[in-house]
């Protein structure tokens, strides 16, 4: 009996000091941070950001490999995907997380495969308008919008994006009947809205900000429960009649599911102390981000809220992503 129990003893000892072992082991090699949508954009800057930060947290290099497609849908399939080893996190963002599962037919990932871990940042929208339009607000473009049925255009991002139903619940809220036309990406439907060619959009403030300063953009309300730091003057929806248009753009850090929950655990503390950190986030808060960091519990609980908004938006709208 007393030799078995030495053995067994001898036994646990060796399993606790190879778990140790694993756990002080992890990270000794680069992790890799999947950003889905490509280089150069506020989530691209965004997720180098905060590679950077945790890096120097975690003491060793943390890559950024952009993986754009479907809207963000493949970036975030591949961090679903990869090996629950830790050594890949990855960014997701509203449209692939609250407003695809409604839009494409076969999702290539579940729930159940991803970890939600924190928001990263959430980006203000701006409904905007051609200086060409006449009108300084908000009533004054759902008056000329009742008055014009069919003959003022929105540009959007792209068919399914946020922009495009972010447009699509301000016209519903609105009770307006304006035409969608997309673009592929923000930049040229910015162009076209300069040129006249669309009259409106609903689009994240660092994309308009130029434009609205420059006076060739109108800024007419600010799609968020609190007015853009960056455009401190401009109402929010609720300030001029519309309460229920709320549609931050937000960007957040997920993983494969199955990881270890020590290694999510230090994932997380690592990401939420570059949140905190004012200085590492100087830049984002340029751009006009709001830097509001969560548990996994109350990031799961907010996504579960966006989808509640956006499902029905989605369905309204017929938008469709194959």
């Amino acid at each position: 009996m007393k030799r078995r129990t030495i053995l067994q003893a001898a036994g646990a000892a060796a399993l606790m000091t190879a778990t140790d072992a694993k756990a002080q082991g992890w990270p000794n090699r680069p992790i890799t941070l999947f950003v889905p949508f490509a280089a150069g954009g506020p989530s691209d800057m965004f997720g180098r950001i905060l590679a950077r930060g945790m890096s120097a947290t975690l003491g060793l290099q943390i890559v950024v490999d952009n993986k754009g497609g479907m809207g963000g849908v493949v970036g975030v399939a591949a961090t679903a995907k990869a090996a629950p080893d830790g050594y890949t996190i990855g960014m997701n963002a509203t449209g692939p997380t609250a407003i695809a599962p409604f839009m494409v037919p076969n999702m290539p990932f579940e729930d159940k495969d991803i970890a939600l871990l924190t928001p990263i940042a959430l980006v203000q929208m701006i409904v905007a308008t051609s200086s060409r339009l006449p009108v300084a607000s908000v009533p004054e473009l759902v008056a000329y919008a009742k008055a014009n049925p069919g003959k003022v255009n929105y540009g959007s991002s792209g068919p399914g994006g946020i922009s495009h139903l972010a447009a699509e619940l301000f016209k519903s809220a609105a009770g307006i009947d304006i035409v969608h036309v997309p673009y592929r990406g923000a930049a040229p439907a910015v162009q076209d809205l300069l040129a006249g060619q669309v009259q409106m959009v609903v689009l994240d403030v660092s994309v308009l900000l130029p434009h609205i300063r420059s006076g060739a953009v109108k800024a007419l309300a600010a799609t968020s429960k609190t007015r853009s730091a960056l455009l401190p003057d401009v109402p929010t929806t609720a300030e001029v009649g519309l309460p229920t248009v709320l549609s931050d753009n937000w960007y957040g850090l997920c993983a494969p599911a199955a990881v270890p929950k020590d290694m999510l655990d230090r994932i997380h503390a690592a990401a939420v102390g570059v949140l905190n950190n004012k200085e590492a986030t100087e830049p984002m808060l340029a751009q006009g981000a709001v830097i509001r960091p969560m548990t996994p519990a109350e990031f799961t609980d907010f996504v579960r809220q966006e989808r509640e908004k956006w499902g029905p938006v989605v369905k309204a709208s017929g938008a469709r992503m194959e």
